[in-house]
């Protein structure tokens, strides 16, 4: 069973939508999968994609962020179809993937101004992107050390400062606090909160159902490739008769 929010017309944008996925099907040679995945997400809001290992979330980002082509469907990101406008998306958006690396030998500030410079061809507003991501990463000096000498607290920062410094219209965080204490896991989502409070929207992949919960106004579960239920915590909660998001899910893929 699935809950929809609302009908998407004839693969129509609504101007509040940042992101339209309709009927996306993926094969890898003779595995499929995506299955006809369907949700859409709006500005300003935080969308949690969860499911199993192996449901196709990883896959379903990638094609998101135009690392990956579909097989089949229609995906619309921010008013362009993934297929034919790929390079008008992606100087819009950010991606952080689960396992995102640092550079050994760069230090902190050395990497992000890199980074910066790959987005704005403007010296000030490199300069300006940087300052930013000092601020989100709150990593003060530590900045100017080597990246091999961060904790993976203070790699994460890094990463997620690095996706959010350009102020994506739509930012793609895959597992963005998975391994982290819980200090640090508390500070990255201040800053995911922070950052759709200009209207700019983040898809999140999580499996901490309590993290979740906390911060996505609607989300999706996808298993075996398709998306079985989706809609808000507290309705998909009530759905499945359940005191929280982690029964619900496990109820969800039961069926």
């Amino acid at each position: 069973m699935k809950i929809k929010t609302c009908d998407v017309e004839a693969y129509g944008m609504s101007p509040t939508e940042a992101v339209e996925v309709k009927d996306l099907i993926k094969d890898f040679g003779s595995i499929r999968a995506l299955r006809g995945v369907s949700f859409h997400v709006y500005n300003g809001e935080i969308f949690g994609l969860i499911g199993p290992n192996g449901a196709g979330k990883t896959t379903t980002l990638r094609i998101l962020a135009t690392l990956l082509l579909p097989t089949s469907g229609y995906v619309n990101v921010l008013g362009y179809d993934v297929t034919r406008e790929a390079d008008k998306i992606r100087p819009l958006i950010s991606y952080l993937a689960e396992d995102a690396g640092t550079y050994r030998n760069l230090n902190g500030y050395e990497y992000l101004s890199i980074v910066s410079k790959l987005y704005f061809s403007s010296k000030t507003d490199a300069e300006n992107a940087v300052e930013e991501a000092i601020k989100i990463s709150g990593l003060g000096e530590r900045v100017m050390d080597k990246m091999k000498s961060y904790s993976k607290g203070m790699k994460k920062r890094i990463q997620i400062a690095r996706a959010l410094m350009v102020k994506p219209k739509l930012a793609i965080l895959d597992e963005p606090t998975s391994g982290l204490d819980v200090f640090h896991a508390q500070y990255i989502r201040r800053i995911i909160k922070d950052h759709v409070k200009d209207g700019g929207a983040i898809i999140l992949s999580s499996h901490n159902m309590l993290e979740v919960e906390y911060l996505c106004s609607r989300l999706a579960i996808i298993y075996n490739g398709e998306v079985i239920v989706e809609g808000e915590p507290h309705k998909i909660k009530d759905l499945y008769s359940a005191s929280n998001l982690e029964e619900a899910f496990m109820e969800a893929i039961a069926r």
